[in-house]
Order: structure tokens, then sequence, then C-alpha cells
């Protein structure tokens, strides 16, 4: 019988001996994290502002994008922020917004693409409509890398572009006026967000222009930065691990009656707002708006400054969020009654309907393939005709290998192993499943991938409150610098509880006489196929578990954070 997980590798004599400072588990840790100097740890657990942020100036055409920038702030060009409809965008619209009215300067509109109807990326469409309202100068957020045809038409209209952008470049750049990219020339840091780069456009804009704003000011604006850097699962590492730092101070600070009143609503205390509350509570709040409607309903909520407006604003994303969910389940419930109408399982889930939003897609796919454990392709109809989906792995498959098998019948894919994105030539999608499932039989071994899950250490019960204290200051967690996985063998839950209104979530509770309270173990929207094992009262389990602080309901408590019972 295989291992049920595997443990990292043991820290070597020599990394040892140069992390002598810290605690064997933090020296694993910091190895298993790429880091095996002093210094870099050093620097690691003490992010630095001012010291651990590159000069914006090494970004690639930092200067023409600043010179002409200053020319249109100069001779009140009309401009427009034209940013992406996502967690990365829209915070970084807000960034440019706060710069452009923190210095006076009001010709300016934001334009952010409808989702359904417009899709991704600076369309030609797009560059039409704001060229027929005046604008010349267009400033692209997390978009317009790739988006040649659409800057040569505005080359043609006599609009100016500015691209910042983080995706990766083509062989042939678009004529635009500057694409700062980090990907692009000799920046010392490729992996910034999208709202990452146009801060440090800020930045340069500030340390070359003549303009009166506060020493220091551009640093209430990291809120945006760190929701977005969190958000887009960009790696926590470098300048990320800074921004994401600084971001969650400034969020827990933030003045934005917006951001405010959403944290308020969602029961989410602002004084100790982590990594983990923009993941599942403001990111998906933000995105709501352009799955389900318009994405200005962010846009506005985070840049608004009337209590009364952001009230508002907030109650209506609330109700696009609840009406997401409720427009997911009814989704989840059609397919599970077409699963009921299948003979046998296929090997492959693939699904679709004309009706369903494409923006939903993906979160349906991903409770089929956690229920079903096996890849599940789903997709639905734009407002364009044009067919779109979203593939989940399941744990051992990977979908791109899959897709890559298939490739012709694709417009196109991509993504990674675990989850990706696909757009399907029309006559294709009837005979969809059946290559996938074809191509899943051909590759065999080749499509799966290795699902043993890694633990960082083997601990006891007794071990978690000071295992805790001593792994806190590696947060905030994310790509690149994953919460650390713990074993903890043979415990035996006093009592195993499943709550909610359907009896979703589920709470393991454990006694010691080592502790002054009971420990719980928590695991959200987890049916009890998600386990190796289902667990019982009394019986004796192995948990694969993070450690957590929860602050829910101003209530602080230490607990486990389930990822499997074996």
């Amino acid at each position: 019988m295989s291992t049920p997980y595997s443990l990292v590798p043991p820290v070597t004599a020599t990394e040892a001996e140069e992390l002598a400072t810290f605690t064997p588990l933090l020296q694993k840790l910091l190895v298993a994290r790429g880091i095996n100097k002093a210094a870099e740890a050093d620097a690691f657990f003490l992010p630095n502002y001012e010291s651990q942020l590159h000069s914006p100036l090494l970004l690639n055409d930092i200067d023409a994008a600043c010179t002409r920038i200053h020319d249109a702030v100069k001779s009140k060009e009309k401009v427009a922020i034209f940013s992406d409809y996502d967690c990365d965008g829209i915070p970084g619209a807000v960034v440019l917004h706060d710069f452009f009215k923190e210095i006076g300067f009001e010709s300016f509109e934001n334009y952010i693409p409808h989702r359904h109807f417009e899709g991704f990326g600076l369309s030609v469409e797009a560059v039409e409509k704001l060229a027929s309202r005046g604008v010349t100068l267009i400033i692209t957020i997390d978009c317009g890398t790739t988006d040649t045809e659409a800057i040569v038409r505005a080359q043609e209209l006599g609009v100016a572009v500015i691209v910042t952008d983080h995706h990766e470049p083509p062989a042939e750049l678009p004529p635009a006026v500057a694409i700062v990219n980090p990907k692009l020339g000799e920046y010392p840091f490729p992996h910034l967000c999208g709202a990452g780069v146009v801060f440090k456009l800020v930045q340069a804009l500030l340390l070359t222009g003549n303009y009166t704003v506060p020493t220091g000011r551009e640093k209430w604006w990291l809120d945006m930065v760190g929701i977005a850097t969190i958000a887009d699962m960009v790696p926590l590492t470098g300048e990320n691990r800074v921004f994401a730092h600084f971001g969650l101070s400034v969020l827990r600070k933030s003045r934005r009656p917006g951001l405010q009143q959403l944290l308020k609503k969602a029961r989410v205390d602002q004084r100790y707002l982590t990594e983990e509350d923009v993941g599942f509570t403001i990111g998906p709040r933000i995105n709501a708006a352009s799955r389900m409607d318009a994405p200005e309903h962010a846009f506005h909520m985070l840049t608004a400054t009337d209590e009364g407006n952001a009230g508002a604003l907030v109650s209506q994303l609330e109700s696009l969020n609840n009406e997401r969910k409720g427009a997911v389940a009814v989704m989840t419930r059609e397919l599970h009654g077409r699963l009921l109408e299948l003979e046998s399982l296929p090997d492959v889930l693939v699904f679709g309907n004309p009706l369903w939003r494409p923006a939903l897609v993906g979160l349906a796919a991903n409770k089929l393939a956690e229920e079903h454990n096996r890849p599940t392709f789903l997709w639905g109809r734009d407002g364009n005709g044009v067919i779109k989906g979203s593939c989940r792995s399941g744990g051992s498959v990977s979908v791109v290998k899959l897709m890559e098998a298939v490739a012709e019948v694709f417009h196109e894919y991509g993504g990674h192993h675990m989850s990706g994105g696909f757009s399907v030539v029309d006559d294709a999608v009837f005979t969809l499943g059946q290559n996938l499932n074809a191509a899943y039989q051909t590759l065999g071994a080749a499509a799966r991938i290795d699902s043993v899950p890694v633990v960082d250490a083997e601990i006891s019960l007794a071990d978690v409150r000071h295992v805790f204290q001593s792994v806190e200051p590696l947060a905030p967690f994310g790509a690149a610098n994953p919460k650390p996985l713990f074993a903890l063998t043979a415990v035996v839950p006093s009592q195993v509880d499943w709550f909610g209104k359907a009896g979703e979530h589920l709470k393991l509770t454990f006694t010691s006489d080592d502790e002054r309270r009971p420990l719980e173990a928590i695991a959200f929207f987890a049916k009890t196929t998600v386990f190796t094992t289902v667990p019982e009262t009394g019986v004796a389990c192995t948990l694969l578990a993070h450690i957590e602080q929860s602050f829910f309901m101003g209530r602080k408590q230490l607990r486990l954070r389930v990822v499997d019972i074996l």
C-alpha cells in the first residue's frame, strides 16, 4: 500500500548551519520555500517597504510612460483608465484613479469591459467608443500586452496607448507608446500582478513629476495592491511579499467606507483581517460584480467616499454575490440530475448549456470535480455567442495534458494541471466529451499528476499552540508560500459534528489533558466524499491540517483547518 503522504526532505548540515538561529521546523519550512541563506530568511520575516522594493524606474518603457502621462496631465487631455474586470484589474484601476484625484487631475474616466459581452482585454470596439468621446490617451491595467489589433486601431484614430500589464509578452509587441510589463526588459522581479505594476507606475510618476503629494501618501493605496496580489495568486515572494504584508496592514486600517461596510456586513473584524478574508470575502464580492452584472459596481464601492452611497453599493454587491451562489446552485442541481441519467460515470465529466454564463461554470466544475474525484469540463455561451468553459482536475489528472491531446477542438485553451479555461470550435462542442474521454484513455498514466500530499511535519495535539506561534511569522500565505501542512497521527475525536443549513461543514472536537479548552478542527463545504476516511467519534484517525487563528464573531480561537482525514 502506498504512503498516504510524504514528508518534506530534511535540511542538509550546511543549510542547518546557515539557518542556525531558526528552529529546526522553521529551517525546514524556509528551505522548502527556496530560502537557505540567513540574510534571505531575515528579509522574508521582516518585509521592508524602503529597502525591498526595486526602483520603478527599472521597468520597461517607464520613462516613455511617465513623460506621456505628465504631458497629458499638464494639457488636461481626456484620459481613459482601461482595466480588466477581475480582482486584479479593478483594484489596480482604483490605484490610478486615486492618484489622479490626489494630484487634482479630473479629465479622466474609468472604463471596465463587460465580462459577458466584451470579454478580456482591450478591444477595437472599446477603442472606437473611447475615441468618439474625445479620449486621446488610454492607460491599460492588467491587459494590453497581446492586444495588437486594438492598439493599431487606436493609433489610426490618433489615440495613444500606454500598456501596464503582467501577462506573458508575445514575440511581436503591439505599437503602444509604452509597454510597462515586468516580464519585459531587465526588471529584477517579473512576478508582479497588474495592480502591482500600476502601483510602480504611480511611484515612478511621483518620482519624476512635480506634484504636491504628501510624502508616503501612496502607501495608503497599498490596500488595493494587497487585495490584488493575494487574490490574483501571484507568488508571494520578493516584492509581492512586501505588497501583501503592507497591503494587509493598510487594509486593517483602511478608511474606505465601502471596504469597512463590506467587512462589517460579512462579519469580518477589520483589525484582524488576513489573506483568507481577502480570498474568501473581499475577492468573491469584487468578482461577483463582473460575473453577474457590471464590474463598475465593485469599482464604485472601492472608490466611494460617501457612507450612504458606499452602503448601497455594498448591499448591491452582497445581493450579486448571493445571486451568484444561487445561480451556481441551480447549475449544480441541473448537473446532478444529468449525472443520474447516465448509465455509468465517464472518466472525464463534460457538460454544457448555452444558457450558462461562462463566468460561473468554473465554480460548478470545481464542485463536481471534488465530488467525483475526476476531471470536469463545463461550458456556456458568452454574450457574443462564443462557447467558453472552465475545467478542474479533481486532484489526480492534468486538465492541461487532456486539452493538449485534443488541441484541434479548441479556439484557445490554457491554465495549469489543476484548473484551466477554454473556448471551443462550434461544431466540436457536440463531441467534446467523447474526445476528452478518448484522450484520457490514450494518455493513461501520462495524464496523471502526483496527488500525494507533502507534509511539513508530524506533530501532536499538544504541539499545536507552540507550532502556530513558531510558523505565524511566515504569513501571509499564498502561491509559493503555502500554509504549512501538518500530520497529526492517531488522534481520536471526542465529537464529530456536521453543521450548517445542509450539514455541509465538519467540526471535529479533541480534548487533551495538556489544553485548557478542547481543540476544534474545521472543514467548510466538506462532504464525506472529500475525505479519504469518514471520521467517527471515538475512532482514531490521522489528520492532515493547517493551523489557524480565527476571529469570527469577535471570538479569538486557535483551531485546525482539515485538508484530509486518513
